[in-house]
C-alpha cells in the first residue's frame, strides 16, 4: 500500500467518524428537545384516532405501533380509537354491496352494518391489538358494545340545508369511561372500535348497533377521560385555509376561526375539524390533525417545538391571541 493510499484511508476514517459524531449529536439534540414535552405529558391521557392510509401501508402500521408503545413507555397513557374505512370498502366490494357517502359520512344499511361491525371489531380491531402486542403485552381491544361504554342515537344531519338519512349511523349520546380507565390503570393500552348500541329517547336499548364516525368517537372518549390531547391521523398534511394552495397550511388555529372555515372545507375534512372543535369546546386543551402518511408524525407533533399538522386551541390560548394580534398562522 502506498503512502497516498494510506493517507486516503485515514481521511475516509476521519470523515466517517465525524459523520457518526454529527448523527449522534443530532440524536442527542432530539432527546434534549423531547425531554420537557415528555415531562409535561407524562401521566396524562392522549387519545389517538387511527385511520386512513396509516392503516393499510405496512411501514406506516409498524411506525404507528412504535409510536404508541413509545408513548406508553414515556409514561403517557395512549388510547387508540380506530375506524376502518379502507377495510370496510374492500369487504363491501368483495361482497358486492354498494357504498354511498353523504356529506363525508357513510350511509349504513342493515346489510352493510353487519359488514361494518364484523370488519371493525373482528378484523381491524384484532389486527391492531395483535400489532401492538407483537411488541409486548400492551393492548386490550373493546368496542362501544363492551361494558356499555357508549350509548348512541341515530344521527340526524343536514347536507346543503336538506335533512339526510344516513341509515344505521349514530352519534355518541353518553360515555361511561370506567372500563376504559380500568384498562389504563392496569398498565395497558385501550384499542376501541367505533360501533355502539342504540338507545331510544327513553334511555332504553333498541337492540340495534350503530356505525359511529371514529372522529366523533375519539372526541367523546377524549372528553370523558379528561385527555390532555386529541390526535386525529389523516391523509393530508393538515388544514388548508385555501385548498389547493399548499402554502395555505394552517399550523395553529383558534376554535372561532375554525368554525368560520368549516362551511368552506372539503366534505371529508368537515367531520375531522368538527371533532376538533367539539373536543376543545368541551375542555380538551388541544386537538391536532396530523398527517398519518408520514412515519412517526405523532412523535413529531407531541415531542418537538415545531410540531407538524394543524393544532386547534381555545380562543383564549396565548398562541391564538398572538395570532389574532399578528394576523399569522
Amino acid at each position: 500500500m502506498t503512502d497516498d493510499e494510506r493517507s486516503l484511508l485515514v481521511t475516509e476514517d476521519v470523515q466517517a467518524h465525524r459523520h457518526d459524531r454529527r448523527i449522534a449529536a443530532q440524536k442527542s439534540q432530539v432527546l434534549i428537545e423531547a425531554l420537557p414535552w415528555i415531562r409535561g405529558f407524562s401521566g396524562t391521557t392522549v387519545v389517538v384516532k387511527y385511520g386512513g392510509n396509516a392503516m393499510v401501508s405496512e411501514s406506516l402500521r409498524q411506525a404507528f405501533a412504535e409510536d404508541i408503545t413509545f408513548l406508553h413507555h414515556a409514561g403517557i397513557h395512549p388510547v387508540v380509537v380506530h375506524g376502518g374505512g379502507p377495510q370496510i370498502n374492500a369487504m363491501l366490494d368483495r361482497l358486492q354491496i354498494d357504498s354511498e357517502f353523504r356529506g363525508g359520512l357513510r350511509v349504513t344499511t342493515e346489510e352493510s352494518m353487519q359488514v361494518v361491525r364484523m370488519v371493525l371489531t373482528g378484523q381491524v380491531g384484532r389486527d391492531l391489538v395483535g400489532l401492538l402486542n407483537s411488541r409486548g403485552p400492551y393492548a386490550m381491544g373493546l368496542s362501544g358494545e363492551d361494558a356499555a361504554i357508549f350509548r348512541a342515537r341515530r344521527r340526524k344531519v343536514k347536507i346543503e340545508g336538506e335533512s339526510a338519512d344516513l341509515g344505521l349511523v349514530g352519534e355518541i349520546d353518553h360515555v361511561a369511561p370506567g372500563a376504559i380507565q380500568t384498562i389504563i390503570d392496569s398498565g395497558h393500552i385501550p384499542v376501541i372500535s367505533s360501533v355502539a348500541p342504540e338507545f331510544d329517547d327513553n334511555g332504553e336499548p333498541t337492540g340495534q348497533v350503530l356505525n359511529i364516525n371514529a372522529d366523533t368517537v375519539a372526541t367523546a372518549v377524549a372528553v370523558a377521560l379528561g385527555a390532555s390531547k386529541l390526535l386525529i391521523l389523516t391523509d393530508v398534511e393538515g388544514l388548508y385555509s385555501n385548498w389547493p394552495d399548499r402554502d395555505s397550511l394552517v399550523s395553529t388555529i383558534g376554535v372561532s376561526a375554525l368554525k368560520e372555515l368549516l362551511p368552506t372545507l372539503e366534505s371529508g375534512m368537515i367531520p375531522k375539524m368538527s371533532a376538533c372543535v367539539e373536543a376543545v369546546e368541551a375542555g380538551v386543551p388541544q386537538a391536532h390533525i396530523v398527517d398519518g402518511r408520514e412515519e412517526h408524525s405523532m412523535l413529531l407533533e407531541i415531542f418537538t417545538s415545531a410540531g407538524v399538522g394543524t393544532q386547534v386551541l381555545p380562543d383564549d390560548h396565548p398562541e391564538v391571541l398572538t395570532l389574532n394580534t399578528t394576523g399569522g398562522h
